[in-house]
Formats: C-alpha cells, structure tokens, sequence
C-alpha cells in the first residue's frame, strides 16, 4: 500500500476533504430547463407546441464543478466574470441559495451572462437556446480576474481551472495566475477546452479527454498501437512542462501519468444512463486528492470510481460524497495497488 495511504485510512482521506479550500476559475454559467408536453403542431410553421408544465434553473459550465466540490465537503469558491444582466442576478441567486462562495465573482456591464435554455417534451430535448458570446473579457476585466484570483490562492489548497471557451480565461490569465500559484506551492488542476489548450504552461495535473488529446496536439494516434498513447501524453506533458496528466478514456477507463508513475486502470462496469457532467466529477475528486498529495493511482482510481458513478443518474448531478466512500472501500485494492 502506498505509504501516504498507510498513513490515512479511506475514512480520513474523505473527512479530510472537508478542511479544503478549491478556487475554481472559469466560465460558469446558467442552464434553464422547460419540460413540457406536446399535444399540437403550430399553425404558424411546422413544429410541435411545447405546454409548459414547470420550469428548473440549474448552474452549468464550472457551476457543476463547484457543486461537485461542495458535494466531496470542501469549500468551493468561484473566480469568474459574469453580465450585470437578469440571467446574471438568477446565476447569483443560485451560488447564494447553494451557500457557494462568491468572493471572485465580478460583476460586468459590458458582458452578457451565458444561459443555456433547454425545451423538453416527455423525454426528448426539442431545441436548446443559447445566449452567450465567446469574446475574450475585456483588458480591464481581465486584469480584476488576475486581481481576485491573486487575492485568493494563499488561502486556498488546490485550483481547478474550468475553461469552456467563453472568454473568461486567456492565455495571459492563465500564465499569471499558474506563476503566482506554483510561487505559493498551490497546485492548479486544469479541465481544458480547444482554444487555450496549449496555453496552460507549468500546471500540476492537465485533465483533457482522449478526442481533446488528439484535437490539442493534432496528432491521430493508434490507441491498440504499442506505446503511441503514451507517447502523445509524453509529448503533452513536454509541450506544457506539465507535473501530471489524467486523460479521461470514456468505455476505456483512465490514464494518469504524474509524479514520475504511469497507470492505467479499467472503467468499472455500470448501467450508464447519462454521461453529462462526469468530466465535472472527475476534475473535482482529482484536484482534491492532489489538494491532500494523493498517491497518482488513487487520484486516478478515485476519479475514475466517481465519474462513473454519477454515469448512473439521468441529468448532470453531483457525486454523492458517501456512496462513493462506501464504493471506493470496495474498490481500494484495485486503485491502491499494493
């Protein structure tokens, strides 16, 4: 066993997520469920009339990632710029009504806030309505993000970079916020997208999905091909002179390669019902087991244990902190090794 772990029982490492802090920085915004039924074709043009029957605002983008931080016992608290407009103050209320810390929270007149509105007939999502712009924050803005984010690392343990290509992050947040965290020893947990994907230079542990992987680096690799896998996270780590990668593998499992071990462990087998969000569980179990200096199999092993876990619910819900301690006592001799 892992001599970090003969120190901390799995008990210990769970009640232990309660005493962290997690910055997460990125886009968050709003998701806006509309279920209702379909009785009549509109006369008006060819398509079905939805009769509302009741409606649900949700938090998306990094607003899941907070939840499933908050889910695990940490304090999660948000550094983001979001509009000064109505589906703004609903996104505040959400944050407040969920006790989430707003301390990065900045406020922008110039900025619409990003809300994701999904029609629902019976089962079947009939349109999805999106307003949001994907423009880089202003020069000023983006030196308040810098600011606020600065402010708060000292006193967090770990930071989950949540990028969804809306514009909250740039090239030039990221490389001034990653250099002030790794000058205070705060390891930052990276969830990419496409358009900053080689700009997180210098980060602890990159968490990119294997199309990211291949879209990021351009390459096309043989994953039955002997050691071509390995080689392009070699070449990511490289690249991005990175600590450590989890690459998420779907039906494949995980592959972690961080603090000079390299393990690949098999996706558990489940009833997959729905596999939105499970990136969001993923990044927020690894980055706080990298928080409490975790072993590389077990942030895997774990991550890997609570990605699937929520693959079991309808919808995007956050990780249901003790069925994955009771799940993970079952499955310890799998991701610890011996």
């Amino acid at each position: 066993m892992s001599p970090v772990l003969e120190k901390m029982t799995i008990d210990e490492v769970f009640d232990a997520f309660n005493q962290l802090r997690v910055l997460i920085i990125g886009d968050v915004m709003l998701d806006s469920y509309v279920w209702g039924k379909v009785e009549r074709i509109s006369p008006e043009a060819p398509v079905p009339v939805v009769s509302v029957q009741r409606r649900e605002l949700r938090l998306g983008g990094a607003g899941n990632v907070l939840l499933n931080v908050q889910a695990l016992g940490a304090e999660a608290i948000i550094c983001s710029v979001i509009g000064t407009d109505g589906p703004g103050d609903m996104l505040v209320g959400q944050l407040c009504d969920r006790n989430l810390n707003c301390d990065g929270l900045i406020r922008s007149d110039a900025r619409i806030t990003t809300i994701k509105e999904r029609i629902i007939a019976g089962s079947q999502q009939v349109v999805r309505v999106d307003t949001e712009t994907d423009k880089y924050i202003t020069d000023e803005e983006c030196r308040q993000l810098i600011a606020k984010a600065i402010e708060l690392i000292p006193t967090c343990d770990v930071i989950i970079f949540e990028d969804y290509d809306k514009g909250v992050l740039s090239k030039a947040a990221i490389a001034e916020i990653t250099q002030f965290a790794n000058e205070q020893g705060v390891p930052t947990v990276v969830d990419p997208k496409k358009r900053n994907f080689l700009s997180y230079q210098n980060a602890s542990l990159f968490k990119p999905n294997l199309k990211e992987l291949k879209e990021g680096l351009k390459l096309d690799f043989d994953m039955e091909a002997d050691g071509e896998f390995e080689a392009a996270v070699e070449e990511l780590k490289s690249r991005l002179n990175l600590k450590g990668a989890l690459i998420t593998l779907s039906e494949r499992g995980v592959y972690i390669d961080y603090n000079g071990q390299q393990h690949r462990l098999p996706a558990h087998v489940r009833q997959i019902s729905d596999v939105s969000g499970a990136g969001d569980t993923v990044i927020s179990i690894a980055a706080c087991c990298v928080a409490l200096n975790m072993p590389p199999r077990f942030i895997a092993g774990l991550s890997n244990l609570g990605g699937g876990l929520v693959c079991e619910s309808v919808g995007v819900v956050p990780i249901d902190k003790q069925r994955l301690k009771e799940e993970a006592l079952k499955e310890i001799v799998s991701f610890i090794g011996s």
